[in-house]
């Protein structure tokens, strides 16, 4: 079977305000209960993605009550009137302040991912997969009639091939986004075929010196593509061969992106160690090389030297935060963007990182050499993906 499928898409009714029915990824501002309550408030009383998801930042808080209830609104949107049903992919462009990045929202065979960094999958995992963190989601996804995506790939296109190739259609969304997420255009793609064949291309004459099939690598939204993955493979016994060949949760719904697409920023994610003993942590913090990174405490940067093998940097760094955290009762939380940290480092410590360069990223990932969790983002918080198409996952 194709790695591609073209999906039938979920998208809101005509009359449905889109500002208020787009919202930021459910992993974004996940210390940052404010921005989430805001964005509550913006939307209160409105249809909207944000009464179909859940924000990371509650995972705690009451989940089984917030699971039923999500389940409820998704039957509800479903019945309603809420969506309407448009079969293809959709060329989506996004501008923000680091330009216009442009993505095709396509459905891929959850046979052909892994996020076994051994496996020569098409599609592969770019970070190593915290695998506690698989089971609470599955618990959100299991009975989701509906899914929305936040998981962007990455395709290897330095040629710009695919998009150059895509014929515009129809527009079938355009608007500003909430909370400085920019604004946002999606159009239908008309040359379907010849786009999906473009990108089974790339898989073919891309050649990473392994003689290897890689055509997408993660680049967002890794352990929520695990999750899809996780729930297929629960499903699957229950299923007929014939079942199996076609069944809605057999395929995820993702947006792909040109790893070279002048838009696209890789972005560090930062450190923050929630502690009271900060000068504990950092006169035990040993870095060393030819980079740096910084520390940064009640608001204030200190410049610290980090090796220049960024993703060796932090796998050390990461060790040394574990064995501090088990050790002296702190917590850590992975941060994206440097002016979210800042603020939080009042109640802990920092650490400001560097990027990784993505030339060789694709070779990396080829080569079996999964980053450790947490390396790279792809842009600031604002700029992640917003839900904004749905896809059924059950019969």
């Amino acid at each position: 079977m194709s790695i591609i499928k073209i999906p039938q898409i979920l998208l809101p009714a005509e009359d449905v305000d889109m500002s208020k029915w787009a919202v930021n990824a459910c992993d974004q501002y996940t210390s940052d209960v404010g921005y989430w309550q805001d964005v509550e408030r913006i939307v209160r009383g409105c249809p909207s993605a944000f009464n179909l998801i859940f924000p990371e930042v509650y995972l705690k808080d009451r989940p089984e009550e917030r699971i039923a209830r999500i389940n409820s609104t998704m039957r509800e949107y479903l019945s309603g009137g809420i969506f309407t049903m448009t079969e293809g992919i959709i060329l989506v462009e996004r501008t923000t302040l680091s330009g216009t990045r442009h993505g095709i929202v396509i459905a891929v065979d959850l046979e052909q991912y892994s996020y076994n960094p051994q496996d020569k999958s098409s599609i592969r995992s770019t970070e190593a997969t915290i695998l506690q963190r698989i089971p609470p989601r599955v618990e959100i996804r299991k009975n989701a009639p509906l899914e929305l995506p936040h998981v962007m790939l990455l395709y290897d296109d330095r040629q710009n091939f695919v998009i150059n190739c895509i014929k515009r259609g129809k527009v079938l969304y355009d608007f500003a986004l909430m909370k400085d997420g920019g604004k946002i255009k999606g159009t239908l793609i008309e040359n379907a075929d010849e786009v999906v064949s473009a990108l089974n291309k790339l898989a073919e004459t891309n050649n990473y010196g392994t003689c290897d099939k890689l055509l997408f690598a993660v680049g967002d939204g890794n352990h929520s593509l695990a999750t899809a993955k996780t729930c297929w493979e629960n499903l699957k016994p229950s299923l007929s061969e014939e079942e199996k060949e076609a069944h809605p949760a057999r395929f995820a719904l993702v947006e792909v992106v040109n790893l070279y697409d002048g838009a696209l920023n890789f972005e560090p994610i930062h450190r923050f160690v929630k502690t009271d003993k900060v000068e504990k942590f950092i006169s035990g913090l040993k870095t060393s090389g030819n980079g740096c990174a910084y520390i940064v405490v009640g608001g204030v940067k200190t410049k610290i030297p980090f090796d220049a093998d960024v993703p060796e940097g932090i796998r050390r760094l990461d060790t040394y935060i574990s064995e501090f955290c088990a050790e002296h009762g702190a917590e850590v939380d992975y941060i994206h963007g440097e002016n979210e940290l800042i603020n939080l480092t009042f109640d802990g410590v920092g650490i400001v990182l560097p990027k990784i360069d993505k030339g060789d990223f694709f070779g990396l990932i080829s080569r079996g050499g999964n980053l450790p969790k947490k390396t790279f983002s792809m842009g600031e918080g604002n700029e992640k993906r917003y839900y904004i198409e749905a896809r059924k996952v059950t019969k």
